[in-house]
C-alpha cells in the first residue's frame, strides 16, 4: 500500500478544499488528524488491525460519538458492518437488519453524501434506545446529534461508506465535516479495498470448498450398491473408469459378495443402458445345453429342437451379457466363447452361416482361475482375453465399516416386506455382527436380517434373533470358556440394557416393561454392573 504517495495528495487536497478565511487551529486540527490515519494505517497491511483506530482517533478529534466503516459486497450484493465506535452489540444487531434500507445504502447505491440533521426526527434511528438519542438529541447547549455519511469510492466505484454521528448546534453548516470525512475516505479506501478483495476472496474460497466437499460426498457411487469403505470406493473407482468404454471385464470375488451388482452397475452407467442386459449363471447349466442357451440353435439341431432358438448373445446384442461363474464352463464351450471375444461373431447349434453380434461381455468367478488354468481346466488364452479390465470385490469381513449401513438397508427393505416397524438394531446384535466372519459375505448377512426381522416382536432386533452361527465364540480368538449359564447372563444383560434405553434409565418403568418387579430389576442391574444414569436423557438447562 503506497500510502505516503496517498497521504501528500490527500494534504494537497485539504489545502485545496479549505475555505478562505477558515480557521487555521481547526485546519490544523483536521491535518494532524489526516496524518495520524495515515500512520495508522501504514502500520499494518490487516485491516481489522487498522480500522478500529482510525474510528479512535476520529472520535478523539472532531467528537465523533458513533461511527461505522461498511463494505459492500460485490458479489452477493449485501452490505456488511466492517468496524464500529460507540454502537452497543443491540443497536449493530439492529441496524444490521435495517441496513438495506436505510441512510448507508443510498450512499452506496448513489455514490452521493447523506446528511440526517437531527437522527432523533429519522425514521432510520427509531431501532434505537431512546435514552441513548435522548441523550444526544438536544443538550443544554441547543444542540442535536446528526449523522453524516459519506461513499468510500475506488475510481468510480463505490467500496463502502465511512458514517459518523456527532453533536451540532442548530445553526452549524456540514460543508466542513463533508469535505473532511471525504478526505478521510479517500484514505481508507485502500484498506477497505484490501479488506473488500480479502473477503470476497474467502467467500470464493469457502464456496469452492463447499462445492468440492459436496463433490467428495456425492462422488460416483453406483445406485444399487452400498458402502463407504475404502475397499469398496476403489471398486466405485473402477467402474466409474470402465464404464463408458466398449472393454471386457472380468469381476473377481467371493460368492456372495455382490459380483452381479457390479456388473449391473457397469451397465447402467455405460452408454448401452437403454439395451438389455443378458444375466447367464454358467455353473447352473449342464453341459448339453450350455451352447444352446449361448449361442441359441437351429430347428432340428437336435432331438426336441422343434423350433429355431435365438441364443443369450443374440438377444443381448447392442447390450451387455454377464457371464457368471465362468469358471465352470466345459474345454469345449470355451473354445467357442473364445470366437465370439475375438471374431464377435457365433454360429447358431446346427446352424451353417455365422452371426454378427454387438455384445459387451462382462465376465465373473468365485473359483481360482489361475489354479484352473495350472490343471488344464480353463484355457490361458480365454482369460487373457477376459482378464481385460479385472475389478476385485473384496470380501465383506475386509470392509467391516460398510456391515452396519448394510445392515439398516436390509433391515429396512425386510420390514416393510414384512409389515412391521422395526427401528433399529440393538448394541449387542452390533457387536456380534462386526466379529463375526461372514464366509457367506454380504448374501450371508441378508439371510440373517431377514430372519431376524421375521423372529422379531418389537422394534428392535436383538442378539438373540441372530442366527446361532454369529452367536457361537470365534475359534480363531482366545476368550473365557462359554457355556449355558454365560449365554443367558449375555441375554439378561441385553434385555435389561435395551429397557433401560428405552425408558431413559427409568428402572421402574424398564421393570414393568420387562415384567419383573423393581427388587428384581434392581438385583440384576447390581449384578451385571449396570449403571442406569447412563441412559437418562439429558434435559438442557433454560436460558
Amino acid at each position: 500500500m503506497n500510502l505516503a504517495a496517498v497521504c501528500s495528495s490527500t494534504v494537497c487536497s485539504f489545502f485545496q478544499v479549505s475555505e478562505k478565511g477558515s480557521d487555521p487551529c481547526r485546519i490544523i486540527q483536521d491535518l494532524t488528524l489526516l496524518l495520524e490515519i495515515c500512520q495508522v494505517l501504514e502500520s499494518s497491511l490487516e485491516s481489522e488491525k487498522v480500522l478500529q483506530p482510525v474510528l479512535k482517533l476520529m472520535a478523539s478529534s472532531i467528537g465523533m460519538q458513533n461511527g461505522s466503516i461498511t463494505i459492500l459486497n460485490r458479489d452477493t450484493g449485501k452490505i456488511i458492518i466492517e468496524e464500529t465506535f460507540g454502537l452497543s452489540k443491540e443497536e449493530c444487531h439492529n441496524g444490521r437488519s435495517k441496513i438495506m434500507d436505510g441512510p448507508i445504502a443510498k450512499v452506496i447505491q448513489n455514490g452521493q453524501p447523506v446528511v440526517i440533521h437531527d437522527i432523533s426526527k429519522s425514521e432510520y434511528f427509531k431501532h434505537r434506545i431512546p435514552s441513548q438519542v435522548n441523550k444526544h438529541a438536544a443538550v443544554d447547549n441547543g444542540s442535536v446529534t446528526s449523522f453524516i455519511s459519506v461513499p468510500i469510492k475506488s475510481g468510480n466505484n463505490t467500496v463502502g461508506a465511512l458514517s459518523v454521528e456527532r453533536c451540532v448546534s442548530f445553526k452549524e453548516g456540514f460543508e466542513h465535516d463533508l469535505r473532511l470525512l471525504s478526505l478521510i475516505a479517500s484514505v481508507l479506501v485502500q484498506a477497505v479495498g484490501l479488506r473488500q478483495t480479502a473477503r470476497e476472496r474467502l467467500q470464493a474460497l469457502q464456496v469452492e470448498n463447499e462445492r468440492l466437499q459436496e463433490q467428495i460426498k456425492n462422488h460416483f457411487k453406483p445406485d444399487n450398491m452400498i458402502g463407504g469403505s475404502s475397499a469398496m470406493r476403489s471398486v466405485f473407482h473402477h467402474i466409474e473408469q470402465v464404464a463408458g468404454s466398449q472393454t471386457t471385464v472380468f469381476i473377481r470375488g467371493e460368492s456372495g459378495v455382490g459380483k452381479e451388482l457390479v456388473a449391473s452397475a457397469i451397465h447402467q452407467n455405460s452408454p448401452r443402458k437403454d439395451k438389455a442386459f443378458v444375466k447367464v449363471n454358467c455353473a447352473a447349466l449342464p453341459d448339453s445345453i450350455i451352447e444352446s442357451e449361448l449361442f441359441g440353435h437351429e430347428k432340428g439341431a437336435f432331438t426336441g429342437a422343434i423350433a429355431m432358438r435365438k441364443g443369450r448373445f443374440e438377444i443381448a446384442h447392442g447390450g451387455t451379457i454377464f457371464l457368471d461363474e465362468i469358471g465352470d464352463l466345459s474345454p469345449p464351450t470355451q473354445v467357442k466363447l473364445l470366437r465370439v471375444l475375438q471374431e464377435r461373431e457365433f454360429e447358431r447349434v446346427g446352424g451353417q452361416y455365422p452371426i454378427r453380434c454387438n455384445v459387451r461381455v462382462i465376465a465373473a468367478t468365485s473359483r481360482n482361475v489361475e489354479q484352473l488354468i495350472e490343471e488344464n481346466k480353463f484355457r490361458l488364452d480365454l482369460y487373457y482375453r477376459l482378464n481385460v479390465f479385472p475389478v476385485y470385490v473384496p470380501p465383506l469381513r475386509e470392509r467391516k465399516s460398510d456391515i452396519l449401513q448394510l445392515a439398516d438397508h436390509f433391515v429396512e427393505k425386510y420390514t416393510v416386506a414384512a409389515g412391521k416397524r422395526i427401528r433399529r438394531i440393538s448394541t449387542s446384535a452390533i457387536d456380534l455382527m462386526m466379529m463375526y466372519h461372514w464366509p457367506g459375505n454380504v448374501r450371508e448377512l441378508e439371510n440373517c436380517i431377514e430372519r431376524a426381522v421375521l423372529l422379531c416382536r418389537d422394534d428392535a432386533i436383538h442378539a438373540h434373533h441372530l442366527p446361532p452361527t454369529l452367536q457361537a465364540k470365534d475359534p480363531s480368538k482366545p476368550g473365557s470358556k462359554g457355556g449355558l449359564e454365560s449365554a443367558l447372563n449375555a441375554v439378561e444383560f441385553e434385555l435389561v440394557v435395551d429397557a433401560l434405553k428405552e425408558t431413559q434409565g427409568n428402572m421402574a418403568q424398564a421393570a414393568r416393561q420387562l415384567g419383573i418387579s423393581e427388587r428384581i430389576m434392581g438385583l440384576r442391574i447390581k449384578k451385571h454392573r449396570i449403571d442406569p444414569l447412563r441412559y437418562r436423557a439429558i434435559i438442557p438447562a433454560e436460558s
